[in-house]
């Protein structure tokens, strides 16, 4: 996957538009998680930058399938890239030097959070503390992914959500293991800090996409309308489509997540969303078919009450001046990421 054509261009864009990645010449970083979306590309950008900057990074990625790893990156080419085979709800065994520590195990499929709540909440609960105790004894900075859905429901009148704020969940529901376990995972970091002064930085992102999402059986609606797409499927949508979203291209989530690693501030928590271009479902699945005419898709409407476990309040925008004060811009525009996100499984489904 990393010598994709889509991957190659995409890493090339990052080095661009990335600021202060020199700062990660000769670091050692463990990434859990490592074959995820967000965390394959992270992986990768450090490998391009070993092969085109002679960064002398080392590469530990902790993986349950090394198989899977092995495709992605073909390991016995890359002395970079150290695999670590292991679960991150498990004691984490590792006898090498650590800078950082970027814990991107979790799972956000909703389709999961029907079939494996416990399951996801052992890996953000259980796996965040096994990372934590890796850090305190490797003297590592630990940089965690978390969501904008740990905010909850916001009031009406709120047009935007900063670092600072925080809304209201309700522990019954089951959609809840997600959002609940991911804030107990953020008051574990706290903590750490506090008590062992372990150094992090926390990321709240929302709505990345791109090479490397799951988009077949997902359930979460950008996967499912690219999947359509991929697959020359008309949309189905079983709502009018009025609900709104603001999707982030998974370069500038990278970049942004690359940026607050090597940020020289401390104990920081970022919002990571791209709010320039939003856009309702509805527009969404229509723009696709337009992008992508030759394949004559169309959109249809089966409304009927909604089963699913998305999270089910009216989105607010999350405010990312905090971010912007680092130096970070969305570079990858709505439609470019879309034709790149589409082109990248067409290439690689074939």
């Amino acid at each position: 996957m990393y010598k994709n054509k889509i991957v190659q261009e995409d890493m090339q864009l990052m080095l661009q538009t990335c600021k202060n990645y020199e700062r990660l010449k000769n670091k050692s970083i463990l990434i859990t998680g490592a074959t995820g979306m967000l965390a394959s590309y992270y992986m990768y950008f450090l490998m391009y930058l070993n092969d085109t900057q002679s960064y002398n990074i080392k590469i530990y990625a902790l993986v349950r399938n090394k198989e899977k790893l092995n495709k992605m990156v073909c390991l016995e080419e890359r002395q970079d890239v150290i695999p670590v085979v292991e679960d991150v709800t498990s004691p984490l065994n590792i006898d090498k030097d650590l800078d950082y520590i970027v814990h991107m195990a979790s799972s956000a499929n909703p389709k999961n959070i029907v079939s494996n709540p416990v399951e996801i909440i052992e890996a953000n609960v259980t796996g965040t503390l096994n990372v934590l105790k890796l850090a305190r004894e490797k003297n590592a900075e630990v940089v965690f992914t978390s969501t904008r859905e740990i905010y909850g429901k916001m009031p009406e009148d709120k047009e935007e959500i900063f670092e600072t704020d925080m809304g209201i969940l309700d522990c019954t529901e089951l959609r809840s293991c997600y959002p609940e376990s991911k804030r107990i995972a953020e008051n574990l970091i706290i903590n750490y800090n506090y008590e062992y002064k372990v150094p992090y930085k926390i990321a709240r992102l929302a709505h990345a996409y791109g090479p490397g999402m799951i988009i077949h059986n997902d359930g979460r609606i950008m996967s499912d309308l690219i999947s359509n797409v991929v697959t020359n499927t008309n949309i189905v949508l079983k709502s009018a489509g009025s609900a709104l979203r603001a999707f982030c291209y998974l370069t500038d989530a990278v970049n942004a997540l690359i940026m607050i690693t090597v940020d020289e501030n401390k104990n920081e928590i970022y919002n990571i969303s791209n709010e320039l271009e939003e856009i309702s479902i509805k527009n969404l699945a229509i723009l696709l078919t337009e992008l992508f005419k030759e394949k004559e898709l169309t959109v249809e409407f089966h409304l009927e009450e909604n089963k699913n476990q998305y999270v089910k309040f009216a989105r607010t925008k999350l405010n990312n001046d905090k971010l912007f004060s680092i130096g970070w811009r969305p570079a990858v525009s709505l439609e470019s990421g879309l034709k790149k996100t589409v082109e990248y499984f067409e290439q690689i489904e074939k």
